[in-house]
């Protein structure tokens, strides 16, 4: 049963049931404008010149040039249908010849003043009822139109420019209209063309210029025209979306970016962004920014995101993981990227220990997005919450370790600076401390290091500077050494963390790229789908440390096809888990919203074709979530199973249809001889036995032996037919039992042509034997059959110009080959003429027998040990040789005196 997802993603029937009802109707484009005179019907006829030179049939139906000589010089070189006249009141006036249109009924014709009202005495009253009944006959038509013409606009137009609009068009004519070119100009440039009289002659343009055309009048029309051209592309792209199924909208819309922080506000920022992209139609990207020094790996903070993008995904926004030392930096390149429009993000909380400890993202970011605008969530000012807003525990999260090295290393330190102290009379020992902050930013990161910053600088003060032993400092310098080396600590500190987790954050990133490198070396190697199953099991086990199941549908349920460690089924729950992943296209399981108690997470594995199986897995740590690196990995891996899983499947599927499209060929080839090799004789015999029934007792006795041979020829052709068919289905079943006697090559020669010149009386045969041809093993009527087919092939090819036999020793080889004169065969078809049903032409250029002569051959000589091949050209450089190899017996032969 569909979901209700794959159903909002099926074409809209409504669209689809319009995009039909098109089908056999013509294609309206409407050259549209704000007034007479923007060039309208120029550019119509410049568009039509340019179709007529494509190849297009191209008619022109009606033109009113307006006595603009630019207008008409263009009609020269297309054709005109005469216009009809008609008389009225003692007037000749001149219409649109539909009839003479539908008769001509060429592909495109050109038919201008669409909103034209007609003359009484007219098949149709309106001139868009005339191009409305081209339409429905199949042709395309091209035509012109004001705005002010249009129906549901010409009381707009009259309340603005104060002229009443008589002559109108429905407002579906437009919305039918397949293409609207909107042909504009300035109203200044307008009003020049009318000063100039290149619209109307100079005495109707000064009246146009005082009445009608003004810039407000033409200002205003102009953007009627802009504003209905713009909402028919809108009505077609929606059209299209319908019947495509796509999900709008596009590029050029409103293109959000949500982005969010382990701050305790992740998802109150992706519902706001959820809401904020449905009031505006716009696609949207749910966005978390990880560093490698950030809280990331806490386990909260993961669930925290996790929940977020969960939230995002099921408000229909895409989500996306960045990753970078500078945040900021990393998620204005991706939006820059992706033509984001908007960014959203969560305004920073104020409190002063978040200060402190936390540099402001949102702060950050005001500073550099210069060019894109950013949107400001209020965050909420509830007491109640400050000890989760102020994140005590991401801020003071214990790094044990770290810290007790930490004062090892200043104790250390401190003792080196006292054995020195004893020996060298040093002015600073304030490296030595630098080297133990640098020691634990290298090992144990940025706590560790800020601790020995602050541990180096108390035990400098009290270890090392007079007066010894107390906190006082005593020198104005000595206080300043002191703060300086605080401040130089620090900084090294934080320098050496960073790298210390810049190089932690490439090791892992190294190791999941060698580890997705690795299996998409094993998955792409496996060529049948078991291999890419048990191969991706592996590979998604050694990655995620659990058990690993992959699940195909079959026969309508799922069925366990690879395991992970090996394993024979699964619990009821976790069936129930993997049914629901992969109908509903969602996770299930282990840390879900669908059996979250499950030890095993069930996620679907998708294609562009759609789910084709299941994965299911076990986490290395059930208590916490995934990390991200580990996330993102175990995505490509699942991604890659699926497009290898569907591979499989395909070549499976091409295989089979390779197979049944084989089959058809055969089918429809074995046909079309039986249609043509079995109905020719049999109308030969019926026809030579009806006539000596007829007139048997009229005709001559030499007439009758005409008829009789007749008949027998047919007849022995029917049998050969019939033999080969039989002689190739015994091949193709096995049933061929070659005999393995010694055999005289020239004895089998001369009896196959005897036989040959007994059915082809009018066959010249020459023969060319050598002397002491060695014996061969091999069945007699079976050699006997390929040579008569072969000599049976060169009587078809060859024509009246006959044949060659041929046979001496080739080394460990006897060669026998025969030899046509006919026209050749195509170096391209030199080894699919030994393919069933293949038949080449004769000379004469009709198709020549069914195409298992030298199928038969080729497979009778291989029973027999040998080959068989062709060549051509042959003889002097002319017709074609077919040459058989057959193994001499180790047997010497006698010799005769």
């Amino acid at each position: 049963m569909a979901t209700d997802r794959e159903l909002d993603r099926r074409p809209d029937p409504d669209a689809l049931l319009a995009l039909a009802g098109r089908e056999g109707r013509g294609r309206l484009k409407v050259f549209l404008g704000a007034a007479p005179g923007v060039g309208k019907t120029f550019a119509m006829l410049l568009g039509a010149k340019r179709v007529k030179a494509e190849g297009i049939d191209v008619v022109i139906g009606l033109v009113e040039t307006h006595g603009r000589a630019e207008t008409a010089a263009l009609l020269e070189g297309l054709e005109q249908i005469p216009r009809k006249k008609i008389d009225y009141r003692g007037r000749d006036l001149e219409e649109f010849d539909i009839d003479a249109a539908l008769k001509r009924k060429p592909a495109l014709i050109v038919v201008d003043e669409l909103a034209h009202t007609n003359a009484p005495e007219s098949r149709h009253p309106k001139r868009w009822q005339d191009v409305e009944e081209l339409l429905d006959a199949g042709l395309d038509v091209w035509t012109a139109l004001n705005i002010q013409h249009v129906e549901s606009l010409a009381e707009v137009v009259s309340r603005v420019t104060g002229v009443l609009v008589r002559e109108t068009v429905p407002d579906r004519i437009l919305k039918r209209a397949d293409d609207i070119v909107l042909v504009d100009i300035t109203p200044d440039e307008l009003i020049q063309r009318l000063n100039e009289g290149k619209v109307y002659v100079p005495q109707t343009a000064k009246r146009a210029v005082q009445n009608f055309f003004t810039p407000r009048n033409l200002t205003a029309l102009r953007e009627l025209a802009l504003r209905r051209t713009a909402d028919r592309v809108d009505d077609q792209m929606t059209d299209y979306l319908r019947q495509s199924a796509i999900e709008g909208p596009w590029d050029t819309s409103d293109h959000l970016l949500v982005c969010f922080d382990c701050d305790g506000q992740a998802e109150r920022v992706v519902a706001a962004g959820g809401r904020l992209a449905t009031r505006l139609n716009a696609s949207w990207i749910a966005a978390h920014v990880e560093t490698p020094q950030g809280d990331d790996d806490d386990a909260e903070n993961v669930k925290m995101v996790d929940d977020a993008f969960r939230l995002a995904e099921r408000l229909g926004a895409e989500t996306v993981r960045l990753s970078g030392a500078d945040p900021v930096d990393e998620l204005l390149r991706y939006a820059r990227r992706e033509n984001v429009t908007q960014i959203i993000f969560a305004r920073p909380r104020r409190h002063f220990f978040g200060a402190l400890f936390h540099k402001s993202f949102a702060n950050a970011l005001l500073k550099r997005a210069t060019d894109i605008p950013i949107q400001l969530l209020d965050a909420p000012d509830d007491g109640a919450a400050f000890g989760q807003r102020l994140n005590w525990r991401r801020l003071l999260r214990p790094q044990w370790v770290g810290l007790v090295v930490a004062v090892f290393a200043v104790a250390i330190a401190t003792g080196i600076g006292e054995v020195l102290s004893l020996w060298l009379h040093l002015p600073n020992l304030s490296m030595v401390y630098l080297l133990a902050v640098l020691t634990c930013a290298a090992r144990f990161g940025l706590q560790s290091a800020i601790a020995a910053s602050f541990l180096s600088f108390v035990a400098y003060n009290f270890f090392f500077i007079p007066p010894l032993y107390t906190f006082t400092v005593a020198e104005p310098q000595e206080l300043l050494s002191l703060m300086v080396f605080l401040v130089v600590a620090v900084l090294t500190g934080s320098l050496a963390a960073r790298v210390h987790d810049q190089t932690e954050a490439v090791r892992e990133r190294a190791y999941a790229t060698e580890l997705l490198y690795d299996f998409s070396r094993k998955i792409s190697g496996a060529a049948k789908l078991d291999d890419a199953l048990w191969a991706a099991a592996a590979q998604l086990q050694k990655a995620q440390g659990g058990h690993v199941v992959l699940l195909l549908p079959e026969e309508g349920e799922l069925r366990l096809a690879a395991a992970w460690p090996p394993m024979d089924d699964l619990s009821a729950g976790e069936m129930s888990a993997a049914r629901w992943a992969f109908s509903k296209r969602e996770p299930a399981g282990w840390r879900t919203d669908t059996l979250p108690n499950l030890a095993f997470q069930f996620r679907p594995l998708t294609t562009p074709r759609g789910v084709v199986g299941v994965c299911g897995f076990q986490p290395k740590s059930p208590q916490e979530p995934i990390s991200s690196e580990d996330e993102r990995a175990l995505t490509a891996m699942i991604e890659q199973t699926a497009i290898a899983i569907d591979r499989s499947l395909l070549v499976g599927v091409a295989v089979r249809t390779a197979a049944l499209e084989e089959n058809e060929k055969l089918r429809t080839t074995l046909l079309s001889s039986l249609s043509h090799d079995l109905r020719t004789p049999l109308s030969s015999i019926t026809g030579a036995v009806t006539t000596l029934r007829q007139l048997g007792d009229q005709m001559t006795a030499a007439d009758r032996q005409d008829l009789l041979a007749s008949i027998e020829e047919e007849a022995a052709r029917l049998s050969r037919f019939v033999a080969n068919l039989l002689d190739m289905s015994r091949l193709e079943s096995g049933a061929v039992k070659v005999r393995r006697d010694l055999l005289d090559p020239a004895e089998i020669i001369r009896t196959a042509v005897e036989r040959c010149k007994k059915v082809f009386p009018d066959m010249r045969i020459e023969t060319s034997l050598a002397k002491n041809l060695p014996f061969i093993r091999g069945d007699a009527g079976l050699l006997e059959q390929v040579l008569f087919n072969l000599l049976d092939n060169a009587h078809k090819y060859g024509g009246d110009t006959g044949a060659v036999v041929h046979a001496r020793q080739d080394g460990q080889d006897v060669m026998i080959s025969v030899t046509d004169e006919g026209p050749g065969i195509k170096p391209a078809d030199l080894e699919k003429i030994f393919e069933k049903f293949y038949r080449g032409g004769r000379v004469d250029g009709r198709k020549a027998g069914t195409g298992l002569g030298l199928s038969i051959c080729k497979g009778l000589v291989e029973a027999m040990g040998g080959r068989i091949e062709a060549q051509s050209p042959a003889a002097r450089r002319r017709g074609a040789r077919l040459l058989v190899r057959i193994p001499a017996a180790a047997v010497e032969k006698e010799t005769t005196t």
